[in-house]
């Protein structure tokens, strides 16, 4: 699962990174605890250039009666995705990539509490999760743009923190990912591996992560575990 993560990187670096010519988002203020229902920024591909907009986290496929089946969508399996209702029609003409530079998971360490864990790019560089995208109409017109993040499996960095990791995309394969003429299946499977474990790093937070409340530099802060096996 991916429950939470960080952008903390400016705007005009997001735009930089994505080849982003302009955008309708008016302003971003670095997010150090990203959580489930709010307004996250997305990268979707509109067929000749790249576009930078927000979408809500927690999927509402066009065709739900409820939009608080979000609440149930905020990750999709990757193994099962051209499968699933909500997703195999998705995968083949809205996908998008979440820009992040970290993503937080819970460790149960010997004591049996659990320690939350940062993990990055070694290199600290911004890094793209591959997404699902919809839109929602309520009937009162409203439109609602919404977005899941894919899981799979873990590498051998993920493996003793949880048995799932977000999607990452290698970045000569974002531009693939993106285009929406392509649907491959047997192509964009091959995208929808664990990350190389080598290329990232992990490390303990405060628990101050565990509360929405707390978005502020703080939160990414490296502190010193006890218990915790891999530390």
């Amino acid at each position: 699962m991916c429950g939470r993560y960080t952008i903390t990187v400016s705007l005009e670096e997001l735009m930089l990174r994505y080849w982003i010519g302009d955008t309708a988002v008016p302003f971003h203020r670095p997010k150090y605890n990203v959580a489930p229902g709010q307004m996250v920024l997305a990268v979707v591909g509109d067929g000749t250039r790249n576009r930078l907009g927000e979408l809500k986290w927690g999927l509402v496929p066009s065709w739900a009666d409820d939009p608080k089946i979000g609440n149930k969508m905020l990750n999709a399996r990757s193994e099962t995705v051209w499968d699933k209702p909500a997703f195999k029609q998705l995968i083949r003409r809205k996908r998008c990539i979440i820009p992040a530079d970290g993503f937080y998971e819970w460790q149960k360490n010997s004591s049996g509490s659990k320690q939350p864990m940062r993990i990055v790019m070694r290199s600290r560089s911004l890094f793209s999760m591959a997404g699902l995208y919809d839109t929602w109409v309520a009937p009162d017109g409203r439109k609602v743009s919404t977005c899941t993040i894919l899981t799979t499996a873990p590498n051998e960095l993920m493996a003793p923190i949880h048995d799932r990791m977000p999607v990452i995309l290698e970045r000569e394969d974002e531009a693939l990912w993106l285009d929406r003429a392509f649907n491959d299946q047997r192509r964009l499977n091959q995208l929808l591996r664990p990350f190389p474990a080598e290329e990232l790093e992990a490390y303990p937070v405060s628990a101050a992560v565990g509360s929405v409340a707390n978005d502020e530099p703080s939160c990414i802060e490296p502190i010193k575990a006890a218990g915790t096996d891999n530390l």
